[in-house]
């Protein structure tokens, strides 16, 4: 046969196929009723699986059995997906699911008390601006200082930096996103440039110290090794270290900071293009208290433990994309107090009302050995 009549017979085999998965599916239509009308059984259940993957890796034979595992797998994930979102049982994340739909307004705020760590001068402080306008910003010292004025009630809002697009994600701030009754309710993406700032006399070939904040300090690491033999000092923000730069008085001690800050605190920009990658965009997120949500949310935030156990990964990954969602961020972050064990951060894109989305946060809590729900919400660029 030559290659036409081969596809045209593949065409055949492919409408067999698809009226045959419309009758399955149809069936597993079916198999949901049933266990609606008798919760005591389970939507999963691996011991009939483990026998239908047997039976089809035998009857496919040595040459297509890894194959035929393969699709059939595919398939069970896929009647799982269907069942799990027509039988939405009482989970701990329905229940946070339902709160957050309960508590959805349509309009995202312009005012409030935003908690951010830094002073005045910060980046945190800018992305506040950017999304409440009106807002009152509170300057605290440290990303906890943020989470706990929220949880306490000082403050509407918080304001955390997650990720930058050439330095990687801030870890510290994932553990706090853990904290109870913590909400991420929108994002922000801001092009931060980092300046060296210095006193007007300064020099930059005698520049010893420089202040600045972690993260900053690794987007222009490549301009600090230049300066050859000085000694790099943390602050809590690059405005921080802005202000003790300048309090220092003294042209051999420099600040890595945004360019508002040399007007603020009285320095002068000594240096400039100084960061590894001109696009340098950090990624801040804005939280509160309470199960909370904004109309018009795109991006989903999940925490996650799933089994150490080979292709466990992999199977959870598997429902996702069998509901045929993206998933824009995937990250493993270590579980503190445990040999190489970790969590996965995940970012999908969907919203809580979308057809089939809660179905798959309950099979993915079923599946999982733990599973929190941080937040749905948009985010803007700024």
């Amino acid at each position: 046969m030559n290659l036409p009549e081969i596809r045209e017979q593949l065409d055949g085999v492919d409408r067999q196929l698809l009226e045959l998965f419309l009758q399955r599916m149809a069936l597993i239509d079916q198999v949901a009723d049933v266990k609606k009308r008798d919760p005591s059984r389970p939507l999963y259940d691996p011991a009939r699986e483990r026998e239908i993957l047997m039976r089809v890796r035998e009857n496919a034979g040595t040459e297509y059995g890894d194959y035929a595992h393969q699709l059939w797998r595919t398939m069970l994930e896929l009647s799982r997906a269907r069942q799990a979102a027509q039988l939405i049982p009482a989970t701990n994340v329905a229940a946070r699911v339902a709160a957050m739909c309960a508590q959805e307004e349509a309009v995202f705020p312009q005012t409030g008390r935003i908690a951010v760590s830094g002073v005045e001068g910060c980046h945190a402080g800018a992305a506040a601006d950017r999304l409440f306008p009106r807002g009152n910003v509170v300057f605290l010292d440290g990303f906890r200082a943020v989470v706990q004025a929220v949880q306490a009630g000082l403050c509407q809002y918080g304001i955390l930096p997650v990720e930058n697009s050439s330095y990687g994600s801030v870890r510290a701030v994932y553990d706090l996103l853990r904290e109870p009754d913590i909400t991420i309710v929108r994002s922000v993406r801001l092009l931060i440039r980092h300046v060296l700032l210095g006193q007007s006399d300064a020099d930059i070939s005698q520049i010893r110290t420089i202040y600045t904040h972690e993260q900053a300090a690794g987007q222009c690491s490549k301009f600090i090794a230049s300066l050859g033999s000085v000694d790099v000092i943390p602050c809590t923000s690059t405005a921080h270290a802005a202000q003790r730069a300048a309090e220092a008085h003294d042209p051999t001690v420099a600040a890595i900071a945004g360019e508002s800050c040399a007007k603020l605190y009285g320095l002068t920009v000594v240096g400039e293009s100084i960061m590894n990658q001109d696009v340098n965009d950090t990624r801040f997120l804005c939280i509160r208290k309470g199960a909370k949500c904004f109309a018009g949310a795109v991006r989903l935030s999940l925490m996650v433990n799933c089994a150490n156990s080979p292709g466990a990964l992999y199977h959870m990954i598997a429902k996702i994309s069998a509901v045929g969602i993206n998933m824009c961020k995937l990250e493993s972050i270590p579980i503190p107090g445990t040999n190489f064990s970790y969590r996965f951060f995940m970012d999908l894109e969907c919203n809580l009302h979308q057809e089939g989305v809660l179905g798959l946060l309950c099979e993915l809590e079923r599946s999982c050995d733990s599973l929190i729900l941080l937040g749905n919400y948009s985010e803007i660029t700024g």
